[in-house]
């Protein structure tokens, strides 16, 4: 029983809240260069407020991340030294192809991606990478609109092809799109939208979806016709919606908001629109514009894992007088049963088997849970220690419930990698108080500090776990 011996254990990241370096190797700017911190991160976010480049008012933390573009070799050698068998990262779009609508790569983006990839051969880790995390050259929202032009279909086409060639042997496990369904809540981050004012916004985003799933197929094809090898999965903002009461109202309503995230995966692992989506387009008369051959090529390229985030459970009801919790990009009523982190995210490890055995149920194909952690605010002694035992906590019990789905429940798993193995920016709110990682990064919300990394207990903790293969969660 168990875990499979060849289990992923490992971490994630994402390029534009690690890496830094923004304007270093040729790299063009990207949407998520120009998403601030502070008040106007969300309706940047959400493209209701026009931010394509650089001002003097705000502060804009990816611009230097976590510095990993210089000091990548450092972090790998902390990864390894836990024993990592696989590091999640993204590529950053613009370092590829600047603007990206070129004919030809960046020879030094490419590089840089190449070196990262050896190093972590060299201590036996294998990549798991996302080919979008968000990212998107500045160039193409500015003179295409983002994922609302069908022309992005032939630009990620691209890059697909530049880097399933030359990564050949180095990577084997792709991600088409981080966090696909995130295109519903946080627009211009997720797919370079911006909205005019008395915009169809529904209408914009489902046609953006449709592009990218598109791509997703096309990236699928491209891989395995690259290396047979490849596997390419999906990627989502997972977490099961529970109604509030057996109200059958709120129960249809559960139905309802679990299905609008599970719309992305019934195409990408299914290979068609779903009957309740197609209905849902006729009644809002959203007009999807498809070209010839789009559903064959849904229907002949599909994943071959599915991957997704879980952190939170969430909860609908259909009373207006139930209070909502703060600090989640998908709104939620209060759950009596659950605590909150300090963000309002509701703590929930057996809802991590809940939505790893209904994903499992609905689409039979393997899983993989990359992203998984608790963001918290961590006070370092004098030499950088963080006796973070919270976390560990946070982090055991989902293990636990992850391990139960696989031994109890039947769930094929290929791996684990928690969010954050290392702090970075938060990807919802640009702090870097919201810590999430094993390895502390000297570094505030205003960009002040020496980057200095140090480890946390949970370090020594996750070594152990991953030693025993998850079988010793003592701390």
């Amino acid at each position: 029983m168990g875990f499979r011996e060849d289990f992923l254990w490992g971490g994630a990241t994402a390029a534009n809240q690690t890496e830094g370096g923004y304007n270093e190797g040729g790299r063009g700017l990207a949407n998520v260069d120009v998403i601030p911190h502070g008040e106007d991160r969300f309706p940047v976010m959400k493209g209701h407020m026009k931010m394509f480049d650089f001002d003097e008012d705000h502060f804009y933390p990816a611009k230097e991340a976590i510095d990993h573009y210089h000091r990548y070799e450092e972090d790998i050698a902390l990864f390894a030294e836990m024993g990592f068998k696989t590091y999640r990262l993204s590529i950053a779009w613009s370092r590829i192809f600047p603007k990206g609508d070129e004919a030809e790569p960046n020879e030094e983006g490419l590089k840089f991606y190449e070196n990262i990839f050896k190093e972590c051969k060299k201590y036996g880790i294998e990549p798991l990478v996302t080919i979008t995390h968000f990212d998107i050259p500045m160039h193409l929202v500015k003179e295409y609109g983002g994922w609302r032009n069908r022309k992005m279909i032939g630009f990620y086409e691209n890059l697909c092809n530049a880097i399933f060639r030359r990564y050949k042997g180095l990577v084997k496990y792709w991600l088409t799109f981080n966090e696909i369904n995130i295109i519903m809540h946080l627009p211009f981050m997720g797919a370079g939208l911006y909205f005019e004012e008395g915009e169809n916004e529904e209408q914009v985003q489902y046609q953006a979806i449709h592009h990218e799933l598109i791509a997703s197929a096309m990236a699928t094809k491209i891989a395995h016709e690259v290396d047979p090898e490849n596997q390419v999965g999906c990627m989502l903002a997972a977490g099961k919606f529970y109604p509030y009461t057996p109200n059958p109202k709120d129960v249809l309503t559960a139905q309802q908001a679990d299905r609008e995230n599970y719309f992305f995966i019934d195409v990408q692992s299914r290979g068609e629109y779903p009957a309740y989506a197609l209905k849902k387009f006729e009644q809002k008369g959203i007009d999807i514009q498809m070209e010839e051959g789009d559903l064959e090529l849904l229907k002949q390229y599909t994943v071959d894992f599915i991957s997704f985030s879980y952190y939170s459970s969430r909860v609908v009801a259909t009373d207006p007088e139930v209070d909502e919790v703060g600090g989640n990009i998908m709104s939620s009523v209060k759950n009596p049963y659950l605590e909150a982190s300090e963000w309002g995210w509701q703590i929930d490890p057996l809802g991590l088997r809940i939505t790893m055995n209904e994903i499992y149920d609905r689409y039979q194909k393997p899983l993989f849970i990359v992203e998984n952690g608790l963001g918290a605010v961590d006070t370092p002694d004098e030499n950088g220690y963080v006796a973070d035992d919270y976390r560990i906590d946070y982090l055991s019990q989902h293990i636990q419930a992850m391990k139960d789905a696989v031994e109890i429940d039947g769930v094929d798993l290929l791996g684990y990698t928690t969010w954050g193995p290392i702090d970075i920016v938060s990807a919802s709110t640009g702090e870097m108080k919201k810590r999430y990682g094993f390895i502390y990064v000297d570094r505030d919300n205003e960009g002040n500090g020496t980057l200095k990394r140090s480890k946390k207990k949970s370090f020594d903790w996750y070594k152990k776990v991953i030693a025993t293969n998850g079988e010793d969660l003592s701390y």
